[in-house]
């Protein structure tokens, strides 16, 4: 474990000042001399609904989501670094409910990538992946026993391969047959229960813990993604991100997917709409049902989470 944590932790510090460092070198260079490029965007979405002596019933509720994307990119010559943060944290309050969470996400992706002349659109790249959530999450209505926590779990992808990048067309795709993927759980009582694919606690008999969960599990495998965006029609994007995993050595052939769709719809600048879904699909997570008050763990499933949302937006 400590392990893991002396490298994300040399890894984020490396790329915060990676992150930052191109705005120190706009200030002390003149703007030619400069090989950065960046884009910065947050907003905010809220809806609400009130009702006040409507006959046909209905519950009072209000919804949040703040989000932000920040990029950072190095172009010189051949040689290309991408560098993107993405976060997300929504929250929904609703009369004689709880405040429950609808949004928990961080991640950041880094490629490096190298081609032979200008010209061509193919890169020889390496490529990194990280992913986890800021805070507990439940199955509600339960709220006593958390099925996830930040780092647990957290996703890591570092592979090499070819990638495919048309500026033009705002098309990225990404081939990689070496890719290692790390699943972290770093949280015991989960990792006891073999929560994401870790293997679980081994208890004797009478119930005595011989030894615990593990907090890790390393796969090697085929990666492909791929990223599109597009302007469809005046003032409508359509963004669309998916992610193709399969293990050598577990079930080859079975495949990971993360699959999210947006449709952006731009009223000005400040003031767009989002209409999106997200589809994931990864049999080494198991669902958990409410059955008779209790917490049951049932086999792998489809998850979807789906989204429309009006809100401000701003760009820096």
């Amino acid at each position: 474990m400590k392990v893991f944590q002396k490298i994300f932790f040399f890894f984020f510090l490396f790329n915060s000042v990676t992150f930052f460092a191109q705005d120190v070198v706009k200030t002390t260079l003149p703007d030619t001399i400069s090989h950065w490029e960046k884009k910065n965007t947050v907003g905010l979405d809220i809806t609400q609904i009130a009702f006040v002596n409507w006959n046909a019933g209905g519950n009072s509720s209000i919804s949040g989501l703040l989000k932000g994307n920040f990029l950072r990119k190095y172009q010189k010559g051949n040689l290309k670094w991408v560098n993107e943060m993405i976060i997300r944290y929504g929250v929904n309050k609703q009369d004689g409910v709880e405040l429950r969470k609808t949004d928990d996400a961080f991640q950041f992706n880094s490629t490096l990538g190298y081609r032979k002349d200008t010209i061509t659109n193919w890169y020889s790249s390496a490529k990194f992946n990280f992913n986890t959530q800021f805070t507990n999450g439940y199955s509600y209505p339960n709220t006593t026993k958390a099925i996830s926590k930040p780092f647990a779990p957290a996703y890591i992808f570092l592979g090499v391969g070819s990638e495919y990048s048309n500026k033009e067309k705002k098309l990225n795709v990404y081939i990689s047959p070496l890719t290692m993927k790390t699943t972290l759980v770093l949280d015991q009582t989960l990792a006891n229960q073999g929560a994401f694919g870790v293997n679980k606690a081994v208890y004797d008999v009478d119930g005595n813990l011989l030894r615990k969960g593990e907090l890790h599990r390393m796969e090697l495998g085929f990666l492909v993604t791929n990223y599109y965006k597009k302007e469809i029609y005046k003032n409508i994007i359509w963004e669309n991100r998916l992610s193709l995993y399969s293990d050598y050595i577990n079930r080859f052939g079975n495949v990971d997917i993360d699959w999210q769709m947006q449709l952006e719809l731009v009223v000005n600048e400040y003031v767009k709409a989002n209409i999106g879904a997200h589809f994931i699909y990864d049999d080494d997570i198991k669902a958990k049902e409410e059955r008779n008050g209790e917490q049951v763990t049932v086999g792998p499933k489809l998850q979807l989470k789906q989204l429309l949302g009006v809100g401000l937006s701003y760009n820096f």
